[in-house]
């Protein structure tokens, strides 16, 4: 049978045999009026007072937008929002690109990203969570040194936007997470993100009570102030299918459960080829966001199986960030995780060369990367393949007949599960 795979901005073509399981998320229409569902959402919030009811005339706006990496719908919900606040002067709005530990993003997608109306009417601040002189330190968080942008801290009256997916070790996205690591500081993020708490069992896919991670995110957005959020959920065709407004918290929780009831599936046991994407542009512009498709497979992969990721990598493995220069640093992924978890390393993004490690330390991973050179995948301990239906193919020759195949053509926007 022909399966189309998501990647980049064109998809995937590719056959599988008749026998393989297909796991899609719950297929949900996009709303028919997304402006309505926006607006009605943010004039009925949960937990809060309305937007025209909490906003005094003359503050200073602080809004927090996903980066390039992210698909979120940034230009429909900033108009939502403004429409909700009478007598607004986009001079009084600053709209925080949350990047985390990301790069910056160029002026041209800041344009796509929010248009270009509020890209040049508002002022945009790009965080830089290596930027010392932008950042406060704003007091601790469960042990966490919290350093935040200095300006978001400013702004009289805070918002956070996102959308809400299942993410592969902060539980879900969006939310509390446009906060900090969105917001943060490198140091903070470091902490978040250290080989500890990526090693707990519950940092993990749909799991927020009790991840570490997660906790302390919550707690750091709890400690600094959020006056208002707003976030939605999208379809795989990236559409909105529902909003939810007010408090930060009430509402992330129930975008959370909208979430988990649509992407996360059930099977009885795992397999020995899984097939995964990154869920095509923009999550799949680099290596190192592919690493969450990867790990989606991961949940359902026999220990010593075949894990296959499609991703396109426009943006390479990227050359920003220390990803690259960590994965070259060692032969091996057990090299790898040896030197992540020993006593006193900390490198930025170590935490995902720390989960792709343990992801191949469970399975053998094969790539396809039109973006990328055989050379690349290899110096990032991956096998490079060209055809996807001849990897599967040549995969089941190796583990034999009876061989059990299961395809997750969105990548991460399902995440399977063993009942087991």
């Amino acid at each position: 049978m022909k399966v189309k795979l998501d990647y980049g901005t064109t998809g995937l073509l590719a056959d599988f045999p008749d026998s393989a399981t297909v796991i899609e998320p719950i297929y949900v229409p996009p709303v028919p009026d997304p402006v309505s569902t926006l607006r009605n959402a943010i004039r009925s919030p949960i937990g809060k007072l309305s937007l025209r009811e909490l906003v005094k005339r003359g503050q200073t706006i602080g809004i927090s937008v996903c980066d390039i990496t992210r698909a979120q719908p940034r230009q429909l919900m900033l108009e939502a929002l403004f429409s909700e606040i009478p007598g607004l002067r986009l001079d009084d709005v600053t709209i925080f690109i949350a990047t985390g530990t990301h790069r910056r993003n160029t002026d041209e997608e800041i344009e796509r990203m929010i248009g270009r109306e509020f890209a040049r009417s508002c002022r945009v601040i790009c965080h830089d969570a290596r930027g010392t002189a932008s950042l406060v330190h704003v007091g601790d968080a469960n042990g966490v040194r919290v350093l935040l942008n200095r300006e978001w801290i400013a702004s009289d009256f805070k918002i956070t936007t996102g959308f809400v997916e299942p993410h592969f070790f902060a539980g879900f996205s969006g939310g509390p997470k446009m906060v900090a690591p969105g917001l943060a500081g490198l140091e903070t993020v470091m902490t978040l993100h250290n080989a500890e708490r990526i090693g707990h069992p519950n940092a993990t896919w749909g799991v927020t009570q009790g991840n570490p991670i997660h906790d302390d995110v919550r707690e750091i957005a709890r400690l600094t102030g959020v006056d208002f959020a707003l976030d939605v959920t999208l379809n795989r065709d990236q559409q909105i299918t529902a909003a939810f407004a007010g408090d930060l918290f009430q509402e992330h929780a129930a975008a959370c459960d909208v979430a988990r009831q649509n992407a996360m599936r059930s099977v009885d046991q795992p397999f020995d080829i899984v097939i995964t994407t990154n869920s095509g542009y923009p999550l799949d512009q680099n290596l190192y966001q592919a690493v969450k498709g990867m790990s989606a497979a991961a949940k359902i992969v026999k220990k010593g199986g075949t894990i296959i990721c499609a991703a396109e990598c426009r943006d390479g493995i990227p050359n920003h960030g220390a990803y690259g220069q960590i994965l070259a640093s060692q032969p091996s992924p057990r090299a790898l995780l040896d030197m992540i978890t020993s006593p006193g390393y900390s490198r930025p993004d170590q935490w995902q060369v720390q989960i792709q490690a343990m992801i191949q330390l469970k399975a053998n991973v094969m790539v396809k990367a039109d973006r990328l050179s055989d050379d690349q995948i290899r110096g990032a301990h991956l096998r490079p393949i060209h055809d996807v239906s001849t990897a599967v193919d040549d995969a089941l020759r190796m583990a034999g007949a009876r061989a059990s195949v299961c395809v997750l053509p969105n990548g991460p926007q399902t995440i399977p599960y063993c009942k087991l």
